[in-house]
């Protein structure tokens, strides 16, 4: 049986990945510091994205995602393992992205992963301390020029 300090942690915690999804599909990239702790440490690499401290991360998402008219990050079916005021989870990420190339007509395409984290209580709240982005599968996705890494170069 759930206590209820349990039961508060996982809603918390629920409502904290929910956060996560909203800010990065209405790029609202400022929302992102309620979610992440200030030295966290991101991972996209094995999905073709840049791995950082999370100012790093913040500084290159507006860019990474400003190639996709539109996408959605849809987190579910997390297995959470709670041990006081830290956790560890895995989420699956469905997400639908849209893609147009030069004088092409839009593409859909879907991608397919697992967010792994390493989550901390503060004094705000729960905030995602570690996040590694563990490629599961993709769909019709397009050729596409690489990402630029966080120096700015082509990855």
């Amino acid at each position: 049986m759930l206590s209820l300090q349990e039961i508060s942690d996982r809603m918390e915690i629920s409502d904290l990945l929910s956060r996560y999804s909203h800010a990065i599909d209405f790029q609202d990239w400022d929302a992102l510091d309620e979610v992440f702790t200030p030295d966290a440490i991101i991972d996209y690499s094995e999905t073709g994205g840049a791995k950082g401290s999370y100012a790093e991360i913040k500084a290159w998402l507006p860019g990474a995602l400003g190639r996709f008219p539109r996408y959605q990050h849809m987190v579910a079916t997390t297995k959470l393992d709670l041990d006081g005021d830290t956790a560890g989870s895995r989420s699956i990420l469905f997400n639908p992205m849209v893609y147009q190339g030069e004088g092409k007509p839009e593409q859909v395409f879907f991608i397919g992963l697992w967010y792994r984290d390493r989550l901390v209580r503060t004094d705000k709240g729960w905030r995602i301390a570690e996040r590694y982005e563990e490629m599961g599968y993709s769909y019709n996705t397009p050729d596409m020029p690489p990402v630029a890494s966080l120096d700015g170069a082509a990855a």
